[in-house]
């Protein structure tokens, strides 16, 4: 741990071997810790880390996120709010629930979900939720009760519940996967192929439910030449059971989804209405995926994103 003799507050830091974690707060750079094992030195003992903060120490799928992002801290109210630029207190009327991990003091799960509820968009909450849940790091038992709450954030865990599912494997995969769902495309999340005679096809990102159509995204991981060849083999297995893979990348989610509202339109034999795609753009605009959803958090968070 940190002692008081790898910590220096002040204007400056006190010589070459120290760094700044944030305004008048050094820690000396051979202590070997981070900067938030910095920060708890100096909170008061039963604040903990929340928020965005959280869940990168978490290791939650990443976000779009600005960079330097302020550090979010949970306290009870009673308390003076920690005062520092770079730094954010959500206020508590009791202890914030917590616990420890690599040596940092943590909201719970369904805590950290409820204080990101306060400023991120709900595409973005979806994919921290679908995150946790795939981690196995909680239930969705426990995460409505800590949304039924009258509290800030709560509501807007509500609405990521709904659209959460745990079986996403990744970020994009959760994205593919919303898109369907709000645009009222029918689909399974990933599961597992079988032939009749009980022989492994594939394991599916998404299946359109009632049609022979796979729908999959298709990341950087898909370029090197031994994936390649997997890939292909993949693809002939696929064909062999009469069903037919459509791969979209991040260009496709984001800026060309009509795209894969069509092929799923043709998939299920119903007439195209591009209209439907309005509601897939109005989440797409207050998440970290896209300029405006950025600009929408730096104004939430005004001159706290500033250390």
């Amino acid at each position: 741990m940190l002692t008081r003799y790898d910590l220096a507050t002040g204007p400056r830091p006190p010589g070459p071997d120290w760094d700044t974690v944030a305004r008048a707060l050094h820690r000396r750079t051979s202590s070997g810790l981070s900067d938030l094992h910095a920060w708890q030195q100096v909170l008061r003992q039963t604040a903990a880390f929340t928020h965005l903060t959280s869940a990168r120490v978490r290791g939650w799928w990443l976000l779009p996120l600005p960079d330097p992002l302020p550090v979010w801290v949970a306290q009870i109210e009673a308390q003076h709010a920690s005062r520092r630029r770079g730094l954010i207190a959500c206020r508590y009327r009791a202890i914030p629930p917590s616990e420890v991990i690599d040596g940092l003091r943590l909201t719970t799960v369904p805590e950290t979900l409820v204080a990101c509820g306060r400023d991120l968009g709900l595409l973005d909450l979806v994919v921290l939720v679908d995150c946790a849940l795939q981690h196995h790091q909680t239930t969705t038992d426990e995460l409505w009760i800590a949304a039924r709450e009258h509290r800030r954030g709560a509501p807007r865990l509500r609405e990521a519940l709904v659209l959460a599912d745990g079986r996403a494997e990744s970020a994009w995969e959760t994205l593919l996967r919303v898109l369907h769902v709000v645009c009222d495309v029918p689909v399974e999340p990933p599961q597992e192929i079988w032939t009749p005679d009980g022989r492994h096809v594939a394991r599916a990102d998404l299946r359109v439910l009632g049609t022979r159509f796979l729908h999959e995204y298709d990341g950087a991981d898909h370029l090197p030449r031994a994936r390649q060849r997997r890939d292909l083999e993949r693809g002939r297995r696929i064909i062999a059971a009469d069903l037919e893979r459509r791969g979209y990348t991040s260009e496709h989610v984001l800026h060309q989804a009509v795209g894969i509202l069509r092929d799923a339109d043709l998939a299920l034999g119903r007439p195209h209405d591009p209209g439907r795609i309005q509601v897939w753009h109005a989440l797409l605009r207050e998440s970290l995926f896209t300029p405006a959803g950025q600009a929408r958090f730096r104004r939430r968070l005004g001159s706290a994103l500033e250390k």
